[in-house]
């Protein structure tokens, strides 16, 4: 728990960022690292405070032992805190870098608008751990003899992997992209994450034993029922990458794009990569000089935010339908869950404009089909236009990031047809059936696991999927299992 009086006598500090006028000059991270003396102090802050809401289901998804790995960090012991770490969270890098930690939203200190900075120590852990060199392959002592295919290298696809390898099993990743890593390497931007972390984990896993093949979509290059026939257990892990259609008018015009793949083309080009993608457009998608407008108010509209300021848009709106939230949620009424709260991502603070509680009625483009602009209005609290409100934003270049919808259709989901039973919530997401206990689907010999079973989620979610899925695999094939839920 760190340092008994620690949270009386230690303020809370988090890592800083560089200034918006120096980080939009580039694409590489930009928080500047604390020293370890300071990560120590803030991990000395950790209270004895009974319950620790941070890593029970309320704070942290897989259950990282936050008080633990704290204690060891604040005593210098950094070799046994990475892998305190690991025992939970296969990828603390990532998660330290892009998770917006529930887990200090669930700290008993954020009673006092002070939590632990859980998210700082996390990533520190995870840095200083490669740094000592700790984080070497772990192969397995002795093999199974069975064989596990994986659909899918985005972090639910890679925690499995990693899990089913030390556990002695033959696996084998499919990936559609030409490197690994899912939407961690092709969706979140270089600037929140940048991906020499993935690359370390992939040559970690390549020496565990797992086999990765890039640029195989399966269901389209490679049959599911051959990846039935030839192993023992196959995962589906294939995301939620669909987006959803926004029903706006004017979606046509020249300008006008889903998120994604302005966030995939960007990436690729840091990746050095031809831009043309499967399953996303092609044409170049560039914001420099341009007047932009983002529909939509989560984590996917703040990437776009800052991508934009990167390649030099002259400015950027974002839209949000939802009302302006308060700047202090009643702390008593909410903690230890999430609150509704004004939040302020890096991104927007580079320089965005954002407009709360405004609908896009449709985009407005002139007689050539180009865009223009975008026709907007305010909304009531039933997110109902209200008349005699509208009003014209200028828009050379429009993104919506209103959310996914389910994974592709014409790949895996096409492939089996009506063998696989998926389940359509009340906002029009297509997931695969799965419960949390086996993974298993209606297939036989196929499990899920990650947001194409659970919806879009965060990257912390995916990881416990991942894990979980392992564990039930490695059960299912061996009658027991050493595994981890």
């Amino acid at each position: 728990m760190g340092k008994v009086t620690g949270f009386l006598e230690i303020d809370r500090q988090v890592a800083k960022y560089q200034p918006a006028s120096d980080r939009i000059r580039h694409f590489r991270e930009f928080t500047i690292p604390m020293s370890d003396q300071e990560v120590q102090k803030q991990a000395a802050r950790c209270m004895d405070c009974g319950i620790p809401y941070c890593h029970g289901p309320t704070g942290c998804p897989v259950h990282n032992q936050i008080p633990d790995w704290n204690d060891l960090v604040y005593n210098g012991n950094w070799d046994e805190a990475i892998r305190n770490l690991h025992s939970t969270n296969n990828f603390p890098e990532f998660t330290g870098r892009v998770c917006p930690a529930p887990c200090e939203e669930a700290c008993t200190l954020n009673l006092e608008d002070v939590p632990v900075a859980i998210k700082t120590v996390e990533q520190a852990i995870a840095d200083k751990a490669y740094e000592m060199g700790y984080i070497v392959p772990q192969p397995a002592v002795t093999k199974t003899g069975k064989k596990v295919a994986i659909i899918g290298s985005g972090p639910a696809g890679m925690a499995a992997a990693q899990q089913l390898a030390r556990a002695g099993h033959e696996v084998h990743v499919y990936e559609r992209e030409s490197k690994p890593g899912g939407l961690l390497r092709y969706g979140i931007p270089d600037f929140k994450m940048e991906k020499n972390f993935i690359d370390r984990r992939i040559e970690q896993m390549g020496g565990e034993g797992v086999t990765f093949h890039c640029g195989i979509n399966v269901g389209v290059d490679l049959p599911v029922q051959q990846l039935l026939d030839d192993c023992d257990a196959v995962l589906y892990c294939g995301g939620s990458e669909t987006p959803r259609d926004a029903g706006i008018p004017g979606v046509e015009f020249a300008g006008v794009h889903d998120a994604m793949p302005y966030l995939v083309q960007q990436n690729r080009r840091l990746g050095r990569e031809n831009i043309d993608s499967v399953g996303w457009p092609s044409e170049p998608i560039l914001a420099g000089g341009k007047h932009v407008v983002v529909v939509g108010g989560g984590d996917t509209a703040s990437d776009c935010v800052g991508t934009a300021f990167r390649q030099g848009a002259v400015k950027v709106t974002q839209l949000d339908i939802r009302p302006q939230p308060p700047e202090k949620e009643d702390k008593l009424a909410v903690w230890p869950f999430w609150a509704t709260k004004m939040r302020t991502s890096s991104s927007q603070a580079e320089g965005a404009v954002r407009e709360f509680q405004v609908a896009t009625l449709e985009f407005i483009g002139d007689e050539d089909g180009v865009l223009t602009g975008v026709k907007c209005c305010q909304v009531d609290d039933r997110r109902k236009p209200i008349a005699g409100t509208e009003f014209i934003i200028k828009a050379d270049l429009a993104f919506i990031a209103i959310g996914f919808r389910g994974p592709f259709a014409n790949s895996v989901l096409k492939d089996l047809g009506d063998n696989l039973v998926l389940n359509t919530d009340r906002r029009g997401s297509t997931n695969v059936v799965a419960n949390e206990k086996d993974y298993k689907t209606s297939v036989d010999k196929l499990w899920t696991a990650g947001d194409v079973r659970r919806g879009q989620s965060l990257v912390v979610w995916a990881i416990r999927e991942g894990r979980q899925a392992a564990r039930a695999i490695d059960e299912a094939l061996m009658g027991s299992s050493v595994l981890p839920r």
